[in-house]
């Protein structure tokens, strides 16, 4: 197995494993590898040392508190596509911190897809009950809904979180 540094043409670093540096190359030209910030497959490798594994550690576990139950939920607005550009200059390791954000902020809400902002107001006026929700709307229903009261973040959420990483 070969683990290679990555790095997309916006300049966002990752890391991809492959059986042998053919199989990179076979994968890379025929544009079967993508950022998993933005999705560009324009891929570049970059120089890395190699990675011994001497020794093991116990595995970290991480502690995430949830809301009481009777909080009110929040309200998540996905209103950027999938090339949406994340902050530039952003280093590997605040690059890795972002995405594991992004990955708790989709395990911890539910996806209502394009009717946020209708479930939002729902949610709002007491009509559905009140939990943790993402989705999409446009910027302007983003800004009505704010004007209401309600209270939403605009977040670029990249497709390929989404899915399951191979």
């Amino acid at each position: 197995m070969k683990v290679l540094n990555l790095q997309c043409a916006h300049q966002h670093a990752f890391e991809g494993w492959f059986a042998s540096e053919d199989d990179f190359q076979s994968q890379r030209t025929r544009g079967l590898i993508a950022c998993p910030l933005c999705a560009d497959t324009a891929i570049r490798k970059l120089p890395s040392a190699p990675r011994l594994n001497l020794g093991s550690s116990p595995p970290v576990t991480e502690t995430v508190s949830q809301p009481a139950a009777d909080a009110p939920g929040t309200a998540l607005a996905v209103t950027n596509g999938q090339n949406a550009p994340l902050v530039p200059g952003m280093s590997p390791a605040q690059q890795a911190a972002f995405l594991q954000a992004l990955r708790q902020v989709v395990a911890q809400t539910e996806d209502v897809g394009e009717k946020f902002a209708e479930e939002a107001r729902r949610m709002h006026y007491g009509d559905a009950e009140a939990r943790n929700i993402r989705g999409q709307t446009s910027a302007r229903e983003a800004m009505e809904l704010l004007d209401e009261g309600i209270e939403v973040l605009p977040l670029p959420l990249p497709a390929l979180l989404k899915e399951t990483l191979q």
